[in-house]
């Protein structure tokens, strides 16, 4: 274009253009600027632009651009930082010189083609750090093309994820491990088991599962402290590793419980029960070894139940529950015991499962009731009562205790049960305290360590005595020795402030524990009660005489009311009341009868 032929800007521009001379050179040097002006802005553009591309490169992130061919030609400080190379080592190299040979075959043949096909490819792969260590990185690489759809140049973007990866790693391994041990958990035990009943079943091989507890580990536990416990554990379970085959499962259980799995065992049952107990046979032998820690040396053999499985029909929640109960069976033997589960055993799990369900339905429904057994002076005067529980159950009829406080404690239906027990007792007492002949009765309630150990135990009994208008001083606790000595401080604690309002204490079954002097003396008690087993054996046997003797001893020595239970018979009674005896309970005074024939 001339610069006569450039459009005018203006009405006065127009006029002057009809100027010869002036006209012109005004017009030529306004159109010259404005494209000068144009190319300015254009510049100022693309400085802009090439300060943003150069920050993004040196980001965080690693860059490196490549050639068509792949050859480097340029990265970033990012990148030298992830993969320990710089710019001067990788430049004009291929970038496979980072590959760690782990990814999969046709890895990199995938990717090339996705590049080709779709001009991006985006994924995780390992790569060799210049020191030879492993990293992850996330890789985005783009393709570069030109007009006519060739292309120039590769960019790839790294970010580095091996932290990432690895607290992954860590929480997926904490899913299935003990962080204790590093040993499977019951979780993967269970996984583990199901893929071997499957494989059995295929094989027609027999496998083995052991279920180990560790015996008197709970002592080391209180008198060592956890911390040292824990280091057992630790040592348990590395003797026990070593103890078996590498392609046998050692799992922790639970607490000080090991779980072992053990597959191809033959297919004959006898053969298979015969390699299973020599696999116990060692892993008792590996546990019978003092344990040494810090100069210390303690002992914890295991208690072992063992079930067999051929992958026939089997299911492994039953499986676990006869190894349990076969372990729990092995216990009863004593320290060290070895038990098969046998079907005898299965019946009395399904019997112990039905008698649960049972156990669960009647304390929704109030199928249980109090009894009471009166306790009586030397006189014959009937001082006081024991409150005792009894289960009227539908089919079954009355039940005494000994038929399910055990599987209550077990099962933690103690809890609300004995939470029952002792507010029907305080309004019964309150019932008691109304009348003329009952009003100066005292009357006795058991207590069970898990309703003691709960946090709000003392505050649970002030409120049931309080909600029924109970006299604190007529109601009298019963614990047990092992109870007391659970946790002594916390057991003096708790008694104290029941006796501060107004409660009495007894020590139930007296001389079957570990009694001492030592922390009898510190127990807040009021009355000593003497066990059945030896009240039984009077006046006949001198041991049983012996015993008693001493007990009355040490209660009166101390202060204490001495009862006996279990009286039967007018010759035990004369031989307790002749050595001085304080009170008396049993059926030769009166038998465990309800509230309204009291």
């Amino acid at each position: 274009m001339r610069p006569c032929d450039l459009p005018p800007t203006s009405e006065f521009d127009a006029q002057e253009a009809r100027v010869p001379g002036k006209g012109l050179r005004r017009i030529a040097g306004k159109a010259i600027g404005s494209i000068a002006g144009r190319f300015g802005t254009r510049r100022k553009r693309d400085e802009h632009e090439l300060r943003i591309a150069a920050a993004v490169f040196e980001s965080q992130a690693g860059m490196l651009v490549t050639d068509a061919n792949g050859v480097v030609q340029r990265v970033n400080r990012a990148f030298s930082r992830i993969t320990g190379y710089e710019p001067a080592d990788i430049v004009g190299r291929n970038p496979r010189m980072l590959r760690s040979g782990l990814q999969a075959p046709g890895f990199y043949t995938d990717m090339w083609r996705q590049l080709r096909e779709q001009g991006h490819w985006q994924g995780e792969l390992v790569n060799r750090h210049r020191d030879g260590s492993l990293y992850h990185e996330r890789l985005d690489v783009s393709a570069i093309r030109d007009a006519h759809g060739e292309v120039l140049h590769y960019v790839g973007s790294i970010t580095d994820i091996t932290r990432e990866k690895s607290a992954s790693a860590r929480i997926e391994h904490l899913r299935y491990h003990d962080p204790l041990t590093e040993l499977p958990n019951r979780s993967l035990l269970q996984d583990r088991l199901a893929h071997a009943l499957q494989a059995d079943s295929r094989s027609g091989e027999y496998g083995a599962l052991l279920l180990l507890d560790l015996d008197d580990f709970k002592n080391v536990n209180d008198s060592l402290g956890h911390a040292f416990g824990d280091r057992v554990l630790v040592q348990a379970a590395q003797r026990m590793r070593r103890a078996i085959r590498t392609e046998d499962t050692l799992a922790r259980f639970g607490g000080d419980t090991f779980a072992v799995l053990v597959e191809g065992l033959g297919r004959s049952r006898a053969e298979a029960a015969t390699r299973a107990a020599g696999i116990a046979a060692k892993l008792r032998h590996a546990l019978q070894q003092p344990f040494q820690l810090d100069a210390r040396a303690v002992s914890c053999g295991a208690s072992i139940g063992l079930t067999l499985f051929d992958g026939d029909a089997e299911q492994v929640d039953v499986l676990m529950r006869e190894a349990e109960l076969a372990m729990y069976r092995a216990k009863e033997l004593g320290p060290g015991g070895l038990c098969f589960f046998e079907q005898a055993m299965q019946q009395e799990l399904e019997a112990r499962n039905a008698l649960e369900a049972d156990l669960r339905a009647a304390l929704e429904t109030r199928q249980f009731l109090l009894v009471y057994q009166g306790q009586y002076d030397a006189r014959g005067r009937r001082i006081g009562a024991e409150a005792l529980l009894r289960w009227m159950h539908p089919v079954r009829g009355l039940l005494g205790p000994g038929c399910f406080i055990e599987l209550a404690e077990q099962t933690g239906l103690i809890e609300p049960l004995g939470q029952w027990v002792l507010e029907q007792a305080c309004v019964q007492l309150a019932a008691w305290g109304r009348e003329d002949g009952n009003c100066a009765l005292t009357l006795a309630v058991n207590i069970s360590a898990r309703q003691f150990r709960h946090g709000d135990f003392v505050e649970r009994v002030l409120r049931a005595i309080a909600a029924a208008g109970a006299d604190p001083r007529r109601l009298k606790l019963e614990i047990t020795e092992s109870l007391a000595l659970e946790n002594l401080q916390d057991t003096v604690r708790k008694l104290r402030e029941l006796r501060a309002r107004g409660l009495s204490v007894a020590l139930d079954d007296f001389g079957t524990g570990n009694s001492s002097l030592a922390y009898l003396a510190q127990l807040p008690l009021d009355q000593l009660k003497i066990d059945k087993s030896f009240v039984d054996q009077l006046p006949q046997d001198p041991t049983s005489a012996l015993i008693v003797q001493a007990v009355l001893a040490m209660g009166h020595g101390m202060g204490l009311q001495v009862i006996a239970e279990g009286v039967e018979t007018t010759a035990q009674y004369e031989h307790l009341a002749g050595l001085g005896c304080d009170a008396f309970q049993g059926f030769l005074f009166a038998r465990p009868v309800a509230a309204t024939d009291f």
